[in-house]
């Protein structure tokens, strides 16, 4: 009586704070959120119903020795229907969470996956798949520098239809915000745990299930999207959940230890362990199933409790735990609960006449929502946010840049139009292109690794294309980089008292600018091909030396081996190097000899000397601009091969 009682309590409170999502005759309908004094549309329309089946779905990980591959799944077949909360449970390790990888597509390269998957009588396709569904993660991953209210805006501008106005997608975000009590934080700050303030783990969790229910998806998978709230939060977001259901939705969840009141509010439960099914049925007779085995659970004993600690291998009793789960697995599969899953889940994989395509035109040509102008607005005004709110970043690169200017310009201070001058000059102007290197790569170095997994999620939720991401970030970051490296050949030329004519200066000025930009595609090329922050470091000097080394300073290219002159064409060394050395020395006449042994008449002779020919400064040019873009190029190339959906099919 108590437990009823609570579960229609619990149910009620879903209904309040997902009231906001009634609808009438499929019409945007206005509804008053409780305690507010504002209405809030329903934009997302009912949803299409939507079954999901799964059969014989095995997965095993791929060792890179001979030995057997490690089973990780084996033979999961289950299904769940339109207005059906299903909670997968299990112990950990029992392969909650690779179940769900497998079933919205999202999977390592090193797994090799069997099974068959069906949604509506056809084949699950990952784009179609994507645009009618959502993924709750386990991890909370965020960019630290947008506020909450940012943060669901973004998601709203990029997943919701594109026929909703943005008046509509602000008051979708407010709704939302309501519902899963995030008012207090909504103005503060993400922030990245452990680095910089933040807001809570709660508060974290309650973004995360927030930003996927913005769409009002007519598919939901949630990986534990209790994991980290209080009991009274955990019973406000399964609530919602359960509300969701309750209008035709389709909802699977993995989910550990719930409290008994959350445990109640499931419709079904799929139980896992050790990679096997033990059970997949109604929540009430899930108990009775276990009781047939003589495994009773304790009157004022939490249900949930005591289905994982039935199900998981406990220390110095795994031979004993394995065979009970053995034991519990092959009762399930011969019990009449799995034959009905089977019927299920045959059924669904003959019915006609329920379609899973998309809505119209544009989505059949494309698996995202917004075009890819408005992917592109949005993208760079998260990434101009993401840079503007670091700024004691900025002036720390702007500090940096103007005090190595500075001692650079005191030590070549004014140099004298001999032989010596000619020398230090040119070590100058070789410092000035190392420089540019080192600053702007390791400034760039973590662009795209350390967002790995927040791009790929973001892409795999059909938010924004590869191109988009890509492009906007190069957009961002190239102000500073222009500015920066201007800046720093400003100064020391006039220290230094290079060629003091307008046109060398500016010439200078560009080449310097070029050799950054080369830089930092080169830094973007480490960036996407380094599965990390710490390799892509590791990667930086082995690959930067060489392109140093074939930029005429300290290595005559003559008595360079053959097999390493390749090396030369790709070096922005080379190309910088001579673009600089023309330009300071082409047209300079009466240089001063001192009598020393190398001497050089003029301008002329140091480039003779040198073996480079006034007539090439423009294709150096051309040249290094030319590297800006195929370095670019390239490094695309290396970050679209990682969205690459990783599955192996048997």
């Amino acid at each position: 009586m108590v437990k009823a009682l609570t579960l229609e309590l619990l149910k009620t409170q879903g209904k309040l704070y997902a009231g906001a999502w009634k609808e009438k005759n499929h019409e945007p309908q206005a509804v008053m959120q409780p305690g507010s004094s504002h209405t809030s549309l329903d934009l997302a329309g009912e949803p299409d119903p939507i079954t999901y089946s799964w059969r014989n779905v095995s997965v095993y990980y791929s060792r890179s020795t001979k030995a057997m591959d490690v089973p990780i799944l084996r033979g999961v077949t289950g299904i769940c229907r339109p207005g059906e909360l299903l909670a997968i449970m299990g112990a950990s390790g029992a392969g909650k969470t690779t179940l769900l990888n497998v079933l919205t597509h999202r999977n390592s390269d090193k797994l090799r996956i069997s099974g068959d998957l069906f949604v509506n009588g056809l084949r699950v396709d990952p784009d179609a798949l994507t645009s009618r569904s959502a993924y709750v993660q386990q991890d909370d991953l965020f960019i630290g520098t947008l506020t909450v209210r940012e943060q669901l805006i973004f998601q709203a501008l990029l997943r919701m239809d594109r026929h909703v106005t943005y008046e509509e997608r602000v008051k979708r975000v407010n709704q939302v915000i309501m519902e899963l009590g995030l008012v207090k934080c909504e103005n503060t700050l993400i922030g990245v745990p452990g680095k910089a303030k933040s807001i809570s783990g709660g508060e974290m969790k309650r973004l995360s299930f927030a930003c996927e229910i913005l769409t009002n998806p007519s598919l939901m998978f949630c990986d534990e999207p209790t994991s980290g709230l209080d009991s009274f939060m955990a019973q406000n977001v399964v609530a919602v959940m359960k509300n969701m259901a309750e209008r035709g939705k389709t909802i699977i969840s993995t989910i550990h230890q719930p409290s008994s009141e959350v445990f109640a509010m499931f419709d079904r439960v799929l139980l896992m362990a050790e990679g096997r099914v033990a059970f997949l049925g109604e929540v009430d007779a899930a108990t009775k199933f276990l009781s047939s085995m003589d495994l009773h659970c304790p009157k004022q004993y939490n249900p949930s409790d005591y289905f994982i600690d039935q199900l998981s291998v406990q220390p110095g009793k795994e031979l004993k735990c394995r065979q009970k789960i053995d034991m519990i697995s092959d009762v399930f599969r011969s019990s009449s609960f799995n034959e009905e899953v089977k019927t299920a889940v045959l059924a669904n994989e003959q019915q006609t006449g329920i379609t899973f395509q998309k809505k119209d035109k544009d989505d059949e040509r494309s698996p995202y929502k917004a075009s890819w102008c408005k992917q592109f607005r949005t993208v760079t005004w998260r990434s101009w946010l993401e840079v503007v709110r670091e700024p004691f970043l900025i002036r720390v690169r702007f500090f940096q840049i103007m005090a190595i200017a500075i001692l650079v310009g005191v030590m070549y201070n004014r140099q004298q139009m001999d032989e010596v001058g000619v020398f230090n000059i040119n070590g100058a102007l070789f410092l000035l292109l190392t420089n540019m290197t080192f600053q702007n790569c390791s400034a760039v170095i973590n662009t795209f690794c350390s967002q790995k997994h927040l791009f790929l999620r973001e892409h795999y939720n059909g938010m924004y294309r590869t191109d988009v991401y890509f492009l906007a970030k190069n957009l961002v970051e190239l102000p500073f980089f222009v500015t920066y490296s201007f800046l720093y050949a400003s100064i020391i030329y006039w220290m230094i008292g290079l060629n003091p004519t307008l046109d060398r200066f500016l010439i200078c000025g560009l080449v310097s600018v070029l050799v950054a930009l080369a830089a930092v595609s080169f830094g973007y090329l480490l960036s996407c091909m380094a599965n990390s922050v710490n390799m892509a470091l590791t990667l930086l000097a082995p690959m930067t030396i060489p392109m140093m080394l074939f930029g005429g300073f300290f290595l005559n290219e003559k008595s360079a081996p053959v097999y390493m002159m390749w090396v030369k064409y790709l070096s922005w060394f080379n190309y910088g190097n001579e673009a600089l050395m023309v330009n300071q020395w082409s047209g300079v006449k009466n240089l001063t000899c001192n009598g020393v042994k190398t001497c050089f008449a003029d301008g002329e002779a140091v480039l003779t000397h040198l073996g480079y020919s006034e007539d090439d400064l423009w294709w150096d040019v051309t040249c290094l601009a030319v590297l800006v873009v195929v370095y670019r190029v390239i490094a695309f190339l290396f970050l679209l091969l990682r969205t690459h959906r990783g599955k192996t099919r048997s």
